[in-house]
């Protein structure tokens, strides 16, 4: 008896995305662990791991990793910063791919996205074959491949796509969910961050089967909304559609220094250069924001966060900066060395419709401004043409007479 799919959700996920490009680009380089990253200077480097091939990851390099630790386990490695004009080029041929299956595509980032087939399957003898298809013109048409995974959720074939890596493809047929489900550790399951895991270990919960069967109520009074939520996934329930274009939550840019900094002109100066990469990404993308964030690490790795909510939604580089300086305040003056620096806008909005005012005109032709330089700089580099460094003296010493 044939299988009776009311939804068919692929979650399709290109393998070691930017190593896998770099591989391309440099036919020597395959089959040799490549790691996509900040420099090692020979194990003395700071930042860390974008990225890592499947011959980098026999060694127990993994993305996010400090890419110091990395030259410990790989010192032969083939180490390369990263090129993202390069890799966007690779990611909008590869979504154009998934565009010519379904008009219902959800892009989660760069590498990987959701595809709606429940109404788009005539064309395909069985979910196998749609599977095989999809994977051979990404092949075909990006020379890159690509895990899938097949279910009827988005939850379930997210995780279904991470089983057969590299270059895999698994099925999860409707009536074998929770048996695919139950044998899984809870930690696979979509929201289950290290805080909620230890609290679950706490209560005995380990696999997927064992918070299934813990009840739904105890789940709830201990988590709130998260003890529903994982509640429901345990149970492979999940209603979310495919959603596409989904709107973009935040905008955010962190760099970590060469050497611990507590220079205050250096923090300042980084800042406004963190502000302006923020502030260029939410102009492309026609977009401003009421949360303005800044994180600092520092060099016990210690992390803080702080936020400002702003009254009219910004994307001005110069009020990107204003605010953010303001957030530094309250860690300055200081006897710890700072890491890492972060800014990050949330709450967006689209910037345009909406209809301005008289005291908006300033405004506007800053923006006017500012969008001529983001061209100027996607044309030329970002070195063409720059901010004066007038507007961090003049917006600093404004904060310093608050």
């Amino acid at each position: 008896m044939q299988t009776v799919w009311t939804k068919i959700i692929l979650h399709v996920d290109l393998d070691a995305f930017f190593a896998a490009v770099e591989q391309l680009l440099h036919p020597e380089w395959r089959d040799k662990p490549v790691i996509v990253g900040a420099d090692p200077q020979g194990g003395r480097g700071r930042g860390v791991v974008s990225a890592a091939s499947y011959e980098a990851r026999r060694f127990g390099v993994h993305s996010a990793m400090p890419i110091s630790k990395a030259y410990q386990l790989c010192p032969n490695g083939i180490y390369v910063t990263p090129h993202g004009r390069v890799y966007q080029e690779y990611s909008q041929n590869f979504f154009a791919v998934l565009n010519q299956f379904s008009p219902l595509v959800e892009g989660l980032s760069i590498d990987e996205a959701f595809l709606d087939m429940s109404g788009s399957m005539t064309l395909f003898k069985n979910v196998k074959n749609l599977g095989q298809t999809l994977k051979s013109e990404i092949k075909k048409q990006t020379q890159l491949t690509a895990s899938v995974g097949i279910a009827p959720s988005k939850s379930v074939a997210k995780i279904a796509s991470d089983f057969k890596k590299p270059d895999g493809l698994m099925i999860v047929e409707p009536d074998k969910v929770q048996e695919f489900l139950d044998s899984l550790p809870v930690t696979k399951l979509w929201g289950i961050g290290k805080q909620t895991y230890k609290s679950l270990q706490k209560m005995g919960i380990h696999t997927v089967y064992q918070l299934r069967n813990y009840p739904q109520d105890v789940l709830e009074k201990k988590f709130g909304k998260m003890g529903l939520h994982i509640y429901r996934m345990a149970h492979g329930t999940d209603e979310r559609s495919v959603t596409p274009y989904e709107n973009v939550k935040s905008v955010s840019n962190e760099t970590t220094f060469n050497t611990d900094v507590i220079d205050q002109h250096i923090l300042q100066k980084t800042l406004f250069q963190l502000s302006e990469k923020v502030g260029g990404r939410l102009r492309r993308s026609h977009l401003k924001g009421y949360t303005i964030h800044l994180k600092i690490r520092f060099s016990d790795f210690r992390t803080c966060t702080r936020s400002h909510t702003v009254k009219k939604a910004i994307s001005l580089t110069e009020d990107i900066y204003d605010t953010v300086i303001i957030l530094l305040d309250e860690f300055l003056p200081s006897e710890n060395f700072i890491r890492l620096l972060g800014v990050g806008v949330s709450h967006l909005e689209n910037n345009g419709g909406s209809q301005l005012s008289i005291w908006d005109i300033t405004d506007e032709k800053k923006l006017k401004l500012e969008k001529l330089m983001d061209q100027i700089q996607d044309k030329y580099g970002k070195n063409i043409i720059k901010h004066a460094e007038g507007i961090a003296r003049r917006s600093t010493k404004k904060n310093d007479t608050q």
